[in-house]
């Protein structure tokens, strides 16, 4: 079997060498490039011959799967599969294999600190100390006793309401089913306006896909209380972000922490929540800290072992 890693998965190059080894000494052929490839004449180029890929977040697009005749199995590094262009492989039989919990806990953490920094007003008190002020007007408030929605009780979702918990907080959730770990835990499920309405923290955990692109609309913004604090560590385009804008530049919203976007950065300078107010903003890192990327190595790896050996492990539904 011919396969090729076709971009950097965020770990050493020791490490990739090392399961290089492994695929080597079972007799098959490994290729892999240490640079980012967005062109699909690029990327058809180095896909070419491939029974296996592996890839991470880039896109990789219907041109690339139908031009690589060989292609059998892909792994990606990462848990959705949005990027992929499904619909070809799906034609052609090719199986897809994410890294499922690799970044739940990664992702959680960043929810967590972003949910601090917005309650107790760690940017502005940043900026306003290097300005030559003091900490006057920017006490704010504590996570505890507070109630936080989680939208989308999948693994991130469940992962960060644990951590929430943690820290004294009530954790309501909206999700298409039950989790009867989620109910032990004492977590409340309630409609998605109930979540909207009630919550002080709202933390979004929903996949892309058809259903959601566009879920949390105006009108479901429009729902959140005047002082929440909405996260974002899932996906952009399931927000309206210009209505989000909208909201936090009006005041009818209190606090923004986004790490995802319609697109991904470098934003354009026009794009909405650049200028809103009342934001804090990273640049789609929630899903890497040195121990998760070690762990996605791993998965993105063995899910290719466990295909080689008729076995396949994390296969998702195309």
């Amino acid at each position: 079997m011919k396969i090729k890693l076709l971009e950097p998965i965020g770990v050493p190059a020791e490490t990739i060498e090392e399961y290089a080894r492994k695929l080597t000494e079972m007799g098959h052929e490994f290729e892999w490039f240490d640079t980012v490839a967005t062109d699909p004449k690029e990327l058809a180029v180095r896909s070419a011959g491939s029974d296996i890929v592996m890839i991470a977040n880039h896109p990789y697009p219907e041109s690339v799967i139908l031009s690589d005749q060989d292609l059998k199995m892909i792994s990606v590094a990462f848990t959705g599969i949005d990027h992929v262009a499904a619909e070809a492989c799906r034609e052609k039989g090719i199986m897809i294999c994410n890294a499922a919990g690799y970044s739940n806990q990664t992702v959680a953490e960043l929810v967590i600190g972003m949910a601090v920094s917005g309650l107790r007003n760690i940017r502005k008190a940043d900026i306003q100390l290097r300005k030559g002020g003091t900490s006057a007007g920017i006490g704010g408030r504590e996570i505890c006793g507070r109630t936080v929605g989680i939208i989308g009780l999948g693994r991130i979702g469940l992962m960060t309401a644990k951590l929430f918990l943690a820290f004294g907080a009530r954790v309501i959730a909206y999700g298409r089913s039950r989790s009867e770990e989620a109910e032990k835990m004492g977590i409340t499920y309630c409609s998605l306006e109930e979540v909207l309405a009630e919550s002080d923290i709202v933390s979004l955990h929903l996949p892309l896909n058809g259903e959601t692109r566009g879920f949390l609309n105006a009108d479901c913004i429009a729902l959140m209380k005047r002082d929440a604090v909405f996260i974002n560590c899932a996906r952009g385009p399931i927000v309206d972000n210009q209505a989000l804008a909208d909201a936090l530049n009006e005041g009818r919203l209190g606090y923004a922490c986004i790490d995802v976007y319609d697109m991904e950065p470098p934003l354009p300078e026009d794009y909405p929540l650049l200028s809103a107010k009342n934001t804090l903003l990273t640049p789609h890192q929630a899903f890497i800290s040195e121990e998760s990327m070690l762990r996605r190595a791993e998965i993105v790896f063995e899910n290719v072992f466990a295909w080689l050996e008729g076995k396949p492990q994390n296969v998702c539904k195309i």
